[in-house]
């Protein structure tokens, strides 16, 4: 218990002592007042007991942010699962969509501001629509990947014991692609939220993470914006730690699957 609390304190450790150094070295070399861990911790509790930032609440921000990303990524999740699933099971679909997913997937996730401002224009919309076209092609080529590396032998198998397309699907296909489920599900999640963030500074939505720290800039207020930054990289922990780690281990206990496939 003590070693394993120690193995996950010492990264920490050392990031703190890589910050307060450059932290005194750029406002020793620069003489600019560079935000240190205390000096950000603090910030970030004031925060935390109401102070305005931005002209809202940090929970505002926080929520408006989760909630344009969870209903982008899950746009993005729901599509690119279905696309994965169709593709893998149909081969002239695959042969017929697939160079548009790979053209989409080189495609930088703030590439698609242009678009979409003259889709949407400014606003909630086109955030959600920039994090739905950056989350949809790692889910969805992960997806494909993953059913076309299920062992025919276990479709055969199936098909011999008198499966039909429904249990075929729900019985062979869905479980054996799980893990390339998760797999592009984290993927797409990671690179939605990090357009989010990017997405809410340019399109300007008023409120949000990404919004706030480049309000912060404009007014010299860096150690807010570092506090936005420790929030953005607690929430991703927290949704890998505590949903997909946990979601990964029951997929392989349940399908008595490899960690390796």
């Amino acid at each position: 218990m003590g070693r394993s609390i120690l193995k996950n304190l010492i990264p920490v450790l050392i990031f703190i002592l890589l910050w307060q150094t450059i932290a005194l070295m750029v406002t020793a070399m620069r003489g600019v007042p560079f935000p240190t861990p205390w000096q950000t911790g603090v910030k970030f509790g004031s925060l935390l007991g109401g102070q305005v930032l931005s002209d809202h609440t940090l929970y505002r921000h926080i929520l408006d942010s989760l909630a344009r990303w969870l209903f982008g990524f899950g746009i993005a999740a729901i599509a690119g699962i279905g696309y994965g699933l169709t593709a893998g099971w149909s081969r002239p679909f695959e042969d017929a969509t697939y160079k548009i997913l790979q053209v989409l997937q080189l495609i930088p996730g703030l590439a698609w501001i242009p678009v979409a401002i003259l889709i949407f224009g400014i606003g909630e919309t086109a955030t959600v629509f920039m994090i739905a076209m950056t989350a949809f092609t790692p889910v969805a080529i992960n997806v494909l990947s993953g059913v076309k590396r299920l062992d025919t032998t276990f479709v055969r198998a199936a098909l011999m014991m008198g499966a039909g397309r429904k249990a075929l699907f729900l019985q062979v296909l869905l479980p054996g692609s799980l893990p390339a489920i998760i797999s592009g599900l984290r993927i797409g999640l990671g690179n939605g939220w990090r357009v989010l963030v990017a997405a809410e500074m340019i399109v300007g939505t008023g409120t949000g993470l990404g919004y706030s720290i480049i309000q912060a800039r404009w007014t010299l207020d860096y150690t807010s914006a570092f506090a936005c930054v420790g929030v953005i990289c607690a929430i991703g922990l927290v949704f890998e730690q505590f949903i997909f780690n946990p979601l990964e281990q029951r997929t392989i206990e349940r399908w008595a699957l490899d960690r390796d496939t």
